[in-house]
């Protein structure tokens, strides 16, 4: 693609990347057969390569953009399915950031959405505003229907009854069970904590009968990856210096062979620091090496090795659902299913499992009517394959997919926990008590 950009322009790094990424796209089409938003909408221009032109025409301009342009960019999921695709080596993700970066700088929007991703970024990052938002979410279920329709899938996504606080998600180290072969760092993340707390559980009882040390710094929380995606480069900046500053200082005082994230958005995130920050003289190094040693957790039991299973008559069916952020974000695919098998379970792939499930973060409290289409979309291929549950790498993909499942769906880490002696989820109560 040819681009038009000024010396001036060029002078600013992050144009002048976006210019090379821009230069290698050659739109030959590949990339829409694998976007989910083409292939519901069939517009040119909520596919990859009609992002790229928009954005290209956009920060060529260096103008505010057009309401038009900005719908069309904030369809997109950021699922990176193209970015597997692409023959070229097109950087989507980078150039997509930039582009939403850009338009919250010199865009406006309408006073209704402003509010909307404001609250999004004030309340989901921080746990304690969270949970007292969802306690609220709870008693204004009945009057959901005189809500402005903003605010109607906030409510609809959110539980009926929110988990206890677990006593795990805190600064602490949970010693490993035998010899110790690693000692790691476990990012307890932030809204996952609230909705889901027995996935931290779940993982840090298995990393520690597998040899794991498992420290959570303190100071380690929210990855900034929730406000990365909205385009407010600041706040998530500052949330990956204050992640930085606490695994670098376990590190440096204790040593520290991998940080695991077990929320594939946020170890996308924390992979990408080293790129977010490579133009900050304090940092740069400190990113660098933090994302040098970020790993999911999928890739830590791989890694090792997963024990034999302990239990007798786990051979439960599972659908496993590929999460966008884990198998383009960070192309691991295949050994979350291998573990599954290894534990035992029949696990079976969701059909059609590159296309996103419409979570993608802020996506399905953002653009809802895309979101339920796609969800409804997975969940008929899920269905289809009848099976006793569902299992994802993403707290997203969890919340996403619970809603209107067939069966229950789990983290991978807690039926693995679960097969290798860890406590039986409750959700698979029923199930068990059928299987033989």
């Amino acid at each position: 693609m040819q681009t038009g950009f000024s010396a001036t322009q060029l002078a600013d790094p992050d144009t002048a990347h976006a210019e090379q990424v821009l230069r290698r796209c050659v739109h030959c089409g590949f990339c829409t057969a694998t976007c989910p938003t083409y292939v519901l909408l069939g517009d040119e221009l909520d596919s990859p390569r009609g992002r790229i032109a928009l954005i290209k025409n956009m920060l060529e301009a260096g103008e505010s953009p057009s309401a038009d342009t900005v719908k069309h960019i904030d369809r997109c999921l950021s699922c990176l399915s193209c970015v597997t695709t692409c023959p070229s080596g097109v950087d989507y993700m980078h150039l997509i950031d930039h582009g939403r970066r850009f338009v919250e700088e010199h865009y406006r929007r309408p006073w209704g959405e402003r509010a909307l991703r404001r609250l999004l970024a004030s309340v989901l990052m921080r746990p304690s505003r969270f949970r007292r938002a969802l306690a609220l979410a709870r008693l204004g279920r009945s009057s959901a229907p005189l809500l402005p329709s903003r605010l109607k899938p906030l409510l609809s996504l959110a539980p009926v009854a929110v988990p206890k606080r677990s006593p795990m998600d805190r600064p602490q180290m949970f010693l490993a069970e035998g010899k110790r072969r690693m000692r790691v760092a476990l990012l307890p993340g932030c809204a996952q904590t609230v909705l889901r707390p027995s996935i931290n559980e779940a993982t840090i009882r298995l990393l520690c009968r597998h040899g794991c040390e498992v420290v959570i710094p303190r100071g380690a929380s929210c990855c900034g990856s929730l406000v990365h995606h909205l385009g407010r480069q600041d706040e998530a900046l500052a949330h990956a210096r204050a992640t930085i500053d606490a695994f670098e200082r376990e590190r440096s005082e204790r040593g520290l062979d991998a940080i695991v994230a077990n929320a594939s958005g946020c170890g996308t995130t924390l992979k990408d620091y080293g790129f977010m920050l490579r133009g900050d003289s304090a940092y740069a190094e400190q990113a660098a090496r933090v994302s040098g040693l970020a790993r999911d957790v999928s890739e830590v039991i791989a890694a090792l090795g997963l024990r034999p299973p302990s239990k007798e008559g786990v051979r439960l069916r599972v659908a496993y659902h590929s999460p966008c952020s884990l198998q383009h974000g960070q192309r691991l695919h295949k050994e979350p299913k291998a573990l599954l098998a290894a534990a035992g379970f029949e696990a079976i792939e969701v059909a059609e499992g590159h296309l996103c499930c419409g979570s993608a973060g802020t996506y399905n409290l953002l653009q809802p009517e895309i979101a339920d289409r796609l969800r409804e979309r997975k969940l008929a291929h899920i269905g289809a394959l009848e099976p006793d549950c569902v299992a994802a790498g993403n707290i997203g993909c969890i919340v996403q997919l619970e809603k209107g499942s067939p069966a229950p769906v789990l983290h991978t880490v807690e039926l693995l926990d679960w097969a290798t002696g860890g406590p039986p989820p409750p959700a698979l109560a029923s199930k068990i008590g059928r299987r033989p």
